[in-house]
């Protein structure tokens, strides 16, 4: 079978640890029975990938597999990759996903998507990034007492994702060193009310609304001052259209949302003026992980 999960862009600025949304650029692992365990691995970063030690994919397989059966498989696993690894788009997530996915679909134990996701709080728990890679779509999720709440909008395709995606890989755990521990209230409000706007536009598609009033006071500035040319990122996507530009996850990736109309002129722009970063066009994603037989 193959197992094939998008990426995602988390937080969407002000929504911190809560919104996400599931983008058209997906990994893709086939995986069968073996009589001996054999690794193959293409596309993005296979070479680091390649000198780790071990698979974070077939750790987590293996665990849960084990904990499903009692047995520990034996598989020949073949990925293709394609999202980059470290930039802030959800590629320990996807990965996360697939293997606890592959593990019931090779067990053969009936599931549903609500269980992979409160599985994958063993190893990921931050639920706006794991959310959306599992369910798609534009999502809200809410962490409390060990399980996840949430809420799925499908994106329709009158909005597009323009990414740009530098050469340079951060620390999700050395970014967060940079914020701060207490904030003023105004800083809060600002949060609550822009990650509010957002949630109404998704889920009325009113995205007009946030143009020009999606702000961040918790994160984002801190990041990016790591990478000053983020700042320029912004500049120029809002300048060309963009409804609102947001660090993806915790970077580098930086996310633009765009009217579909718009999306060739952002992405020209950016591309023009980072030649050297990877500017992508890319569709949402309303599917989540999935399964081929």
């Amino acid at each position: 079978m193959i197992i094939s999960t998008p990426a995602t862009s988390a937080n969407l600025g002000p929504g911190f640890d809560t919104l996400g949304v599931s983008l058209a650029l997906r990994n893709e692992v086939e995986i069968k029975f073996s009589q001996i365990e054999k690794v193959e691995l293409y596309g993005e970063n296979a070479e680091y990938l390649k000198k780790l030690p071990n698979n974070m994919f077939v750790n987590i397989f293996s665990e849960v597999y084990k904990n499903l059966t009692g047995f520990k498989p034996t598989c020949h696993y073949k990925f293709n990759n394609k999202i980059p690894i470290s930039r802030g788009l959800g590629s320990s997530s996807a990965l996360i996903s697939a293997a606890i996915t592959a593990a019931y679909e090779l067990a053969e134990i009936p599931y549903k998507k609500d269980k992979i996701l409160n599985y994958a709080l063993s190893y990921e728990h931050h639920p706006d990034n794991i959310t959306p890679a599992i369910l798609g779509g534009f999502c809200v999720a809410k962490l409390k007492k060990n399980r996840v709440y949430f809420l799925k909008k499908f994106v329709p395709n009158s909005i597009k994702a323009v990414v740009v995606i530098p050469n340079k890989t951060v620390s999700t755990n050395q970014s967060r060193n940079t914020l701060k521990e207490q904030y003023p209230l105004k800083d809060i409000v600002t949060n609550i009310s822009s990650a509010s706007m957002i949630t109404a536009a998704f889920f009325s598609e009113k995205f007009e609304l946030l143009r020009n009033v999606v702000e961040d006071k918790i994160h984002q500035e801190f990041r990016m001052k790591a990478m000053p040319d983020l700042f320029k990122v912004r500049e120029i996507a809002l300048r060309e259209g963009a409804l609102m530009s947001t660090l993806s996850g915790s970077g580098s990736t930086y996310f633009n949302l765009v009217y579909k109309d718009d999306a060739y002129n952002v992405f020209s722009a950016l591309k023009s003026y980072f030649p050297e970063f990877n500017v992508k066009i890319l569709n949402f994603d309303n599917l989540g992980v999935k399964v081929y037989k």
